[in-house]
């Protein structure tokens, strides 16, 4: 009787805002950290910025590093006020998905850093500020519907996600290869590749709670590509 009743609070526990709050902690909490590492840095950079001797190198970095950290900060913000899923999905394999996908990207930057020419440093701001750009603009549209796992909250066809069902992994994907580039070797494109197995494994997943969750998202799926226009 004990044992049945610990089920059934644990069954209902797992249902409260609470429950959600206390598993997104792990991610708050990294997301959290890097933003207190990098904004004072940030502050100082920008604090002492000189734009009659900033060179493109330096001012680059500013706006990687800033476009960067907002984006942690609205993900933070997000992770908090997310509504409750109504579909989650089970099993180890597509959590493990999820995770692999999220930062694979944090093995690349653990490799040694390549020296690049200006005009290639450009290249891969570029590529990291338009990527986390992109990204920002569909974590916005997604609002509180945000989740790392595959879980199902709300149906978002608006904004991006009218034409692209993961503008979100497309953002972050510009971005990647733009860092893979200042990392550029052997290793950091066989890391980069296997981030793209592990992401594509999630959109999958994703898509499979979320045609369980809402019976629409079969006719959504039809008129929308999964990642690329024209492409894929």
């Amino acid at each position: 009787m004990r044992k049945n009743s610990l089920v059934s609070f644990l069954r209902t526990f797992e249902r409260t805002k609470l429950y959600d709050l206390l598993a997104a902690m792990p991610l708050i909490g990294w997301y959290g950290f890097a933003l207190s590492l990098q904004l004072p840095r940030l502050a100082h950079q920008i604090a002492s910025l000189d734009l009659a001797t900033a060179d493109a190198r330096l001012l680059a970095g500013i706006a990687s590093n800033l476009a960067t950290q907002l984006f942690f900060a609205v993900l933070v913000l997000l992770m908090i006020l997310r509504r409750q899923p109504l579909g989650k999905a089970s099993g180890f394999y597509p959590r493990f998905a999820a995770v692999a996908g999220t930062f694979m990207s944090l093995a690349i930057v653990m490799l040694p850093t390549q020296e690049l020419s200006t005009p290639l440093h450009v290249v891969s701001t570029l590529l990291i500020v338009g990527g986390i750009g992109f990204a920002l603009y569909a974590v916005i549209g997604l609002g509180r519907s945000l989740s790392m796992l595959p879980e199902a909250r709300r149906l978002v066809t608006n904004g991006p996600y009218s034409v692209i069902r993961h503008p979100l992994y497309l953002g972050e994907a510009v971005a990647l290869v733009g860092i893979t580039l200042q990392y550029l070797s052997p290793w950091a494109l066989a890391l980069l590749l296997l981030q793209c197995i592990f992401q594509l494994e999630r959109m999958k997943n994703e898509e499979l709670v979320l045609s369980r969750a809402f019976p629409e998202y079969r006719d959504y799926a039809a008129r929308t590509v999964r990642l690329v226009p024209g492409v894929y």
